[in-house]
């Protein structure tokens, strides 16, 4: 299917692009690297009446080190940050969760902004026009019914980024610009767990950095995800674990999940169980799996069933952090 019109913008500056969603807020939509926006927009899910191009905008490209951590711009190159040395010595976890998404033509154009600002995505929702059109529409996108959770008034969509939870694991924070100031916030505060309204940005707002602190330079990690195929495909459950540890003893640990909610999630309640003598063996790996299985909500938002994913999370996490501890 074919876009719809639009007034494409290009502005050469971070002040000219902040100026211009001051404008035009009302019914703008951002183009990074368009893998997801593009095809949304065929799928008559956008009909913008202007896309702003960020492209050209230098200053949000770029890995930096700081005297605080390290700052990425958010249109830093999933690709870019899969090949950062300074990355992958200091925070893995992230360069793990990079390599998995999409192939790597795909991973040349999507942005790390753009994957963590990613629209929520359901069986029912992620279709043609007419095939929505047939099915009465839904919660998310020109209706008022949510076909996974019946007579509900909450959209499921789930979240599926992959970066989200590695970068949840880190303690980033996240930069937002407008034309009146910057604010800087935890990413876990970003998403509100709503999928039809999934995130904490205004219109005239832009994401235009990450932040990983220095405090999370170190921390060892691993990132599995399940999918029908091996590439390309978005997750359909995922885990990132993260653990920080000084002779053999481990000082914290952290695990995140993406796909099976409606916001990326930390899963709580982990210090008490698995902090105990500083060591985690099989038995204390399983319990945090279970944890983060009760964390999981998968509904009919997929291909694949709720208790298979449920199960999978479970999995996927105690393997994630035997890796990680090997790490």
């Amino acid at each position: 299917m074919s876009l719809s019109e639009f007034q494409l913008a290009r502005p050469r500056t971070l002040p000219d692009v902040l100026a211009f969603l001051s404008d035009q807020a009302d019914n703008v939509r951002i183009l990074a690297g368009g893998t997801d926006l593009l095809p949304s927009m065929r799928q008559r899910l956008f009909a913008p009446e202007h896309v702003l191009d960020l492209r050209r905008i230098s200053e949000l490209r770029g890995i930096r080190q700081t005297g605080k951590g390290i700052e990425i711009g958010a249109l830093t190159t999933l690709r870019e940050i899969e090949h950062s040395p300074m990355l992958a010595k200091n925070y893995p976890v992230l360069t793990e969760a990079a390599k998995t998404v999409a192939s790597p033509l795909i991973r040349n154009m999507s942005t790390i902004g753009g994957n963590i600002c990613l629209d929520t995505r359901c069986l029912w929702y992620n279709q043609s026009l007419a095939w929505r059109k047939s099915c009465g529409f839904c919660i998310k996108k020109d209706g008022d019914l949510c076909h996974v959770a019946s007579g509900g008034t909450k959209c499921w969509a789930v979240f599926s980024g992959d970066t989200p939870p590695a970068l949840l694991c880190l303690h980033a924070e996240i930069e937002i610009a407008s034309a009146s100031g910057t604010r800087r916030i935890p990413l876990r505060d970003f998403y509100t767990g709503e999928g039809d309204n999934y995130r904490k940005l205004r219109p005239d707002e832009l994401l235009t950095k990450i932040i990983l602190p220095h405090a999370s330079s170190g921390y060892r990690g691993a990132y599995r995800k399940l999918r029908v195929r091996g590439s390309i495909d978005y997750p359909l459950a995922g885990v990132a674990v993260v653990i920080k540890r000084s002779n053999h003893h481990i000082n914290d640990i952290q695990i995140a999940l993406t796909a099976v909610n409606p916001a990326p999630l930390l899963v709580e309640g982990l210090s008490p169980l698995l902090l105990t003598n500083g060591k985690i063996d099989d038995q204390s790996a399983e319990h945090a799996a279970e944890l983060a299985a009760r964390t999981a909500k998968p509904l009919t938002t997929s291909g694949l069933t709720p208790e298979y994913r449920r199960e999978m999370i479970r999995v996927f996490t105690k393997r994630a952090l035997l890796a990680a501890i090997e790490s």
